[in-house]
């Protein structure tokens, strides 16, 4: 099976994965910072999150 958007969608699980995997409390700590955040503070993350990802994608296609 050969289909980009599922490897990516594994890769992008593997990422999200590794940071309680190998530092659980630093990766507590970041969350407790995120869920403390306003929803506009947040939603300013969410699109830096997404603005650099579609860069990453951009310059590496």
């Amino acid at each position: 099976m050969d289909n980009p958007l599922l490897m990516a969608f594994g890769l992008m699980l593997v990422l999200e994965g590794a940071l309680p995997l190998l530092a659980p409390r630093a990766w507590r700590q970041t969350f407790q910072r995120m869920i403390e955040l306003k929803d506009g503070q947040l939603r300013f993350v969410g699109l830096a999150s997404m603005a650099g990802g579609m860069l990453l994608l951009f310059v590496l296609r």
